[in-house]
């Protein structure tokens, strides 16, 4: 498959990871990050739930893939992994003392959101506000209904790999994990099947050192 973009080691393919995933030397990938669909048929008309006070009922596309449950066995073949929301799947998964918590300090939904890891280790917090558009980072700019901070991606990254290793993200979403890979010289592959959510990860990835109007 032709890269819908590549530069300076990252590299972004539109297309089903199913395509792309058996030419992927697993030897190769330090690390598995990303933020699958979770299989819970996710409910993105925030604005008419009252969920986002600044959103529209049709803000937000439905979730690619989240009506089907997910399957994470065809990424655990990768070795190290974090796998965001694993807690709608963890039954799929190997027993972990290692998880993510990510505290969001908002009311408006979920206090936390969680991630499953084999790296090994006790259970990790990182605290960054992420409440419509009180956030500490990244205010003002939301496309995806699931989209995380690239400062917590920053931060994942940094524990859990060296500089010139390669981070392979299955579901991309909008970026964050190519974002927080290029400013830490890491090499990405990532795979989404939305094109527009391609492009605007393309944008941001243009964005030199910028963080979205926020602090990372």
């Amino acid at each position: 498959m032709k890269p819908y973009y590549e530069e300076s080691g990252i590299t972004i393919y539109h297309g089903d990871c199913r395509d792309v995933l058996p030419d992927v030397d697993p030897v190769a990938v330090s690390l598995v990050l990303t933020d699958p669909p979770y299989g819970i048929n996710l409910a993105t008309n925030y604005g008419e739930r009252g969920r986002h006070k600044n959103a529209t009922a049709k803000d937000y596309a439905p979730v690619a893939g989240d009506d089907q449950p997910f399957d994470p066995a065809p990424l655990l073949r990768f070795g190290r992994c974090v796998l965001w929301g694993a807690n709608n799947y963890a039954s799929l998964l190997p027993d972990s003392q290692s998880w993510i918590v990510w505290n969001r300090l908002t009311g408006e939904s979920a206090d936390a959101e969680l991630a499953w890891s084999n790296l090994g280790g006790t259970a990790r917090m990182f605290t960054h506000m992420w409440n419509g558009y009180l956030r500490d980072s990244e205010r003002g700019f939301s496309v995806h209904p699931t989209q995380k901070p690239v400062a917590l991606m920053r931060w994942v990254i940094a524990r859990a790999t060296e500089p010139g290793d390669l981070v392979l993200d299955p579901y991309m979403g909008s970026g964050p994990v190519a974002r927080a890979c290029m400013d830490l010289d890491r090499r990405y592959i990532g795979v989404e099947l939305v094109e527009r959510y391609c492009e605007i990860a393309a944008k941001r990835l243009a964005q030199g050192v910028l963080d979205f109007g926020g602090v990372g």
